[in-house]
């Protein structure tokens, strides 16, 4: 028998995480594997720790004295599934309702394709919709960018073959135990946001191919621990990371690129949200570009 483990972080929102505990209750897994779940419980004040033991005895609970963020309590369970001696390990939001075919299918896709380490769904904004979220990603460090291919399309079957993507997204990750530990775990150097593309980038230059895998299938609540897509505190912080992303990881001219794009983009979409009417999340554009420049630690500010 081989063991995927599935870890759920969660803080506070214990009704989501009951709704994606009992997803996976209904997954499916390969012949000869094994499903073990397990919630990171990120110092929840909810209740939430005492009410997943109670009601989900067949859940590993880690509850954890103090909030690590995304980066950080993700961590903390991989060590403990890897030291348990998963063959695959899959980071998972608490905000999601899964297909039961996701876990066969991902884990399928990766034992079929030489070379790959990872893979993610196809992603869903919340059900009932077909408004897709993430239908594989793009991450070029020299240009800036990152995005989400298919966001707010509606799905009319344009995105159905497994293929390799710039970047996974941690809302739904899964990786092979060889790929982690070659890799290495998240980068905890993150506030928030951009752990899961700075991972990929890492995994691309270690070897690894990741695939986008659309048989596999996700419903995603966005934004539903950040106070909503677009906030202050959300732009401020997103800035922030991915200033960190490129900067980390641009090789060669890249260096030279990034941030001339980076600094386009931001004027871009402080133009946008002043035209929009949105000035508090405005004004967290520039904000976020002087605290980058002087080093500022983004866990000290609040929007």
């Amino acid at each position: 028998m081989r063991t995927v483990a599935v870890i759920v972080l969660a803080w506070n929102g214990l009704q989501l995480t009951r709704g994606t505990l009992d997803s996976l209750a209904r997954c499916r897994v390969p012949e000869r594997w094994r499903l073990q779940v397990m919630v990171v419980d990120n110092a929840s004040s909810d209740g939430s720790p005492a009410a997943i033991a109670a009601e989900y005895p067949w859940v590993d609970l880690l509850a954890l004295p103090e909030n690590r963020r995304f980066a950080g309590g993700n961590n903390a369970g991989l060590e403990r599934a890897l030291a348990a001696g998963a063959d695959a390990v899959m980071l998972l939001n608490n905000d999601v309702q899964a297909d039961p075919a996701l876990l066969e299918r991902l884990l399928a896709a990766v034992a079929g394709c030489p070379g790959a380490g990872a893979a993610a769904p196809l992603i869903y904004h919340a059900a009932p919709t077909n408004l897709i979220w993430y239908a594989g990603g793009r991450c070029v460090p020299a240009l800036a960018h990152t995005s989400h291919r298919g966001i707010r399309e509606h799905d009319r079957g344009r995105y159905r073959a497994v293929e390799d993507t710039g970047y996974l997204t941690g809302c739904c990750l899964l990786a092979t135990a060889e790929a982690w530990r070659k890799v290495g775990l998240l980068d905890e150097g993150y506030f928030i946001y951009a752990e899961d593309a700075d991972w990929s980038l890492r995994a691309r230059a270690a070897g690894f191919r990741l695939l986008f895998v659309p048989t596999a299938k996700l419903w995603h609540q966005v934004s539903a621990s950040s106070g909503g897509a677009v906030n202050p505190w959300k732009i401020y912080q997103r800035l922030r990371a991915n200033a960190r992303l490129f900067g980390r990881n641009a090789r060669g001219i890249a260096r030279a690129t990034w941030p001339l794009a980076f600094l386009a983009q931001q004027a871009a979409l402080w133009t946008l949200l002043v035209v929009r009417g949105n000035f508090a999340a405005a004004a967290a554009v520039p904000h976020a570009l002087l605290d980058a420049v002087s080093g500022r630690n983004p866990a000290e500010v609040k929007l």
